[in-house]
């Protein structure tokens, strides 16, 4: 498997880099380092000491400019950068990936359509994983580095031919909840189980949580409120979960518009507010 030259690659149990990429069964692709941790949680723990079940992951993005402080705070980007890596490959190894690929492309690079190193990485990547599910940034994200990191993961799995793609791709939350979806929309993805390999996962990345940003704290948050503001007539049956979109049709049928697809989550979620205040008139 060839990668661009700053791809930097880590198999925390020592297999041969093809049979670690093949045996994935399910693969995360995010923007971020800490991103795969907080909106694929899901994964990794369906994986966790399994050994019919792999987790691999894939980070686009070189992890420069984040914000920071504290002890951080007069880190250069190229300094930043390495420990972000280093990071990474911790939770790979807490977290028991089958593989995980860091691709180092700046975030311009992965937002910008022409640019077809990103795209050509993932196709690599999911040509030789072949997973049976795919997690991502959802395409309603704020964050347009997530945004970017969606469009050309979907282009890549477009590019399949049809018998290779995933049978299951989802649109996770990060940079905005998917708590607005309508309940008929949402993936409903539980996430109670393990939460010492949560709270594990989250810590890794000090850069960022000393660096400014609890998101340790945040992401363990959301989950508590979704699975406690989910059915306002019924007990809690998971103390965490998490929200995604399905976005396996965009990989299905390659015709579908990507942006008309999402906005028609906006506009059932609009219809249903109708409905709503319509029936109290």
């Amino acid at each position: 498997m060839r990668l661009n030259p700053k791809a930097d690659l880590h198999i925390p149990d020592g297999k041969a880099l093809p049979e670690a990429v093949s045996r994935t069964t399910h693969l995360g692709i995010g923007a971020h380092q800490d991103d795969l941790e907080f909106m694929a949680y899901h994964g990794i723990a369906e994986c966790f000491h399994r050994q019919d079940k792999w987790f691999g992951g894939v980070i686009a993005t070189d992890g420069k400019g984040s914000s920071r402080a504290g002890p951080y705070k007069d880190w250069t980007d190229e300094q930043l950068a390495a420990e972000r890596v280093r990071e990474q490959r911790r939770a790979a190894t807490v977290g028991e990936f089958s593989f995980v690929a860091q691709l180092g492309f700046p975030s311009k690079d992965v937002r910008d359509a022409r640019a077809a190193a990103p795209r050509d990485d993932l196709r690599t990547i999911l040509e030789a994983a072949r997973p049976e599910v795919v997690y991502l940034h959802n395409p309603a994200d704020k964050h347009p580095t997530h945004v970017g990191v969606t469009l050309r993961a979907l282009e890549a799995m477009r590019a399949l031919p049809a018998d290779r793609r995933p049978a299951r791709v989802l649109g996770c939350e990060v940079w905005r909840s998917l708590d607005w979806l309508t309940d008929a929309d949402k993936v409903v993805l539980p996430v109670s189980q393990s939460p010492n390999l949560a709270a594990a996962l989250n810590g890794v990345f000090d850069t960022q949580i000393t660096g400014g940003k609890r998101y340790d704290l945040a992401v363990m948050g959301r989950r508590l409120a979704n699975a406690t503001f989910h059915d306002a007539y019924a007990s809690d049956a998971e103390t965490h979960l998490q929200w995604a979109m399905d976005l396996t049709p965009l990989v299905l049928d390659p015709s579908l518009d990507i942006e008309a697809y999402t906005l028609g989550f906006v506009d059932r979620l609009k219809a249903d507010i109708s409905a709503a205040i319509r029936k109290s008139l």
